[in-house]
């Protein structure tokens, strides 16, 4: 039994999450804003009961279904997205992660919305403690990263668009700038979570998510510089 008033969140005593879990089970969308400002606000903070709300996570998800279960599966990735790799929180609630992994790999079955798909997918990715890249997949759906040049500094953008992808220094969406094409990993050079993000999106029916995950772990030229550079191990360093 959790003692829920020796735990912590961002303000103050979790002696008021059971009934704030209460009011997210009887409506996940309705809540999931006040439910995150106080076990994960700005989406990148989290506290002792935070962690301790994933059992009850766990369980509401279970118990309910399409949107609804979704909202509750994106409550807890991004609970998750915020431990570190090889904390003790894997281990010491392995048992709720892995109901949480389980639904949310099968809800990506079910989610036609891009949006939506690419949120979970992040939480999938979060429930099997991979960083980075359980927050940073929204550019696949957005159409856009910035990263820096990793030899002259200026930022960049990184346009991975439906028509065109390419790099730019300047605001492309302004005005005619310098463009350099994107090079995307060859179907024989894809491996490791680039293979299997590919693979998953396109098994899924997310076509465009699936045409645009060898151009984020592909190249880019900086056009100020001419320097070359792997767009990931960019956005990674950004985000480290």
């Amino acid at each position: 039994m959790t003692n829920w008033s020796a735990l912590s969140d961002a303000c103050g005593s979790a002696d008021h999450v059971p009934a704030l879990l209460d009011r997210f089970e009887a409506d996940p969308s309705g809540v999931w804003s006040d439910l995150m400002d106080h076990l994960c606000p700005q989406l990148d903070t989290v506290y002792a009961a935070s962690f301790a709300a994933l059992p009850r996570l766990a369980d509401i998800a279970s118990r309910s279904d399409g949107e609804h279960r979704r909202w509750v599966l994106l409550a807890a990735g991004a609970i998750m997205s915020c431990a570190p790799t090889g904390d003790d929180v894997f281990e010491a609630l392995s048992a709720p992660i892995a109901i949480l992994h389980q639904l949310t790999d099968q809800s990506l079955r079910e989610t036609p919305d891009t949006e939506t798909y690419v949120a979970l997918l992040q939480s999938l990715l979060s429930f099997e403690g991979v960083e980075i890249w359980d927050r940073c997949l929204e550019g696949l759906e957005t159409g856009e990263y910035e990263v820096d040049c990793p030899y002259c500094g200026v930022n960049l953008f990184i346009v991975i668009g439906k028509a065109d992808c390419f790099a730019a220094s300047d605001d492309y969406s302004l005005r005619e700038v310098e463009k350099t094409p994107l090079h995307p990993l060859r179907p024989d050079e894809q491996e490791g979570l680039a293979k299997r993000l590919h693979d998953r999106t396109f098994a899924d029916g997310q076509h465009v998510i699936s045409r645009g995950v060898p151009y984020l772990f592909g190249r880019a030229t900086c056009p100020d510089c001419g320097t070359a550079f792997s767009v990931s191990d960019r956005i990674v360093s950004r985000h480290h």
